[in-house]
């Protein structure tokens, strides 16, 4: 007799990408296991016609998921790293972090190669707080649009717009097949990442021990200190995925080396600084560390004006 676990994913294409990933990854390693998968849509999947940063985001694409592993519909969920609050719910905890993709946001463009390209004044979609003031800092001449959706609805929408560009994390287009789309990968010295980017995080119920002895073959260890790091980041500066904050976690020299920034909703204002430490047992106290020095530079003063402005 097989072992059955159930899979709480939410129904786009990426994320039942991410599950089935997952899913073959269990199999593959544990011939005992036969892994299905609960299909759901969340709070975000749903509210189409509003800006992530008009209606909240804590839990916006997670809470209906986390409910079926509370609940024992399911005991393993998968999203993406970045969606995950940095809170993670009573009962459950992330059991691994899987090896991550590359972690830059690409341009999607019918007619530009680059950023660089673009003319005064060209039209980018993005549903991102983080990516639009970024590029707002490197290119204030452009108009952003706000484009929301799974990411085939917001390439059927880019394809029949006027728009010049569409920004996407390439871990999502990369996974989909849809490599030959991207114009340009842009630089992390330009656009830093979302905080986990690239990254899977998995999720279950925090007494469930057997679960957890399967999901733990599929943690990358170095992700994971790369993740520890940043996402400490992000809870020091009480921030979310509709807050403009990037950061990039990554060995460099031998050393975990944590890059990130703080802007403004316009562009007008960036902070950005970096750490490092020769443990990855410290990836946590990295991202505090980092943090604070954001916020002794002034990025307190900039989150305090952008939290004001949102619910």
């Amino acid at each position: 007799m097989k072992k059955t676990l159930v899979i709480a994913t939410r129904d786009s294409a990426l994320a039942l990408w991410q599950a089935e990933y997952v899913r073959d990854r269990l199999e593959k390693r544990f011939r005992s296991l036969d892994v299905k998968l609960l299909k759901m849509k969340t709070k975000g999947d749903k509210i189409l016609d509003q800006a992530l940063s008009k209606i909240g985001d804590k839990g916006l694409f997670t809470k209906e998921i986390e409910n079926a592993l509370l609940d024992g519909r399911a005991h393993i969920a998968v999203h993406s790293l970045k969606d995950l609050p940095t809170v993670t719910p009573e009962g459950l905890r992330i059991a691994a972090i899987t090896r991550r993709e590359k972690v830059n946001d690409v341009l999607i463009s019918k007619k530009w190669k680059s950023l660089a390209d673009l003319p005064d004044g060209a039209v980018i979609a993005t549903g991102s707080l983080r990516r639009t003031a970024q590029l707002k800092h490197l290119r204030p001449d452009l108009e952003i649009v706000d484009i929301r959706g799974n990411l085939n609805t917001r390439m059927k929408k880019f394809r029949a717009s006027t728009w010049d560009g569409m920004m996407l994390a390439y871990a999502g287009v990369e996974r989909l097949g849809w490599a030959s789309r991207i114009a340009q990968i842009i630089p992390t010295d330009l656009i830093l990442p979302a905080v986990g980017q690239g990254a899977l995080g998995i999720e279950i119920r925090e007494d469930d021990t057997e679960t957890a002895r399967y999901v733990r073959a599929l943690n990358h260890e170095a992700t994971a200190a790369a993740a520890a790091a940043e996402r400490s980041l992000l809870y020091e500066l009480e921030g979310g995925c509709q807050i403009p904050i990037g950061a990039w976690a990554r060995e460099v020299d031998g050393r975990l080396t944590l890059d990130a920034m703080v802007a403004s909703v316009d562009g007008t204002l960036r902070l950005d600084t970096r750490g490092s430490t020769q443990n990855p047992a410290t990836a946590a106290a990295l991202g505090r560390r980092v943090a604070k020095k954001l916020l002794a530079n002034g990025a307190r003063e900039i989150l305090d004006a952008i939290r004001a402005e949102q619910p």
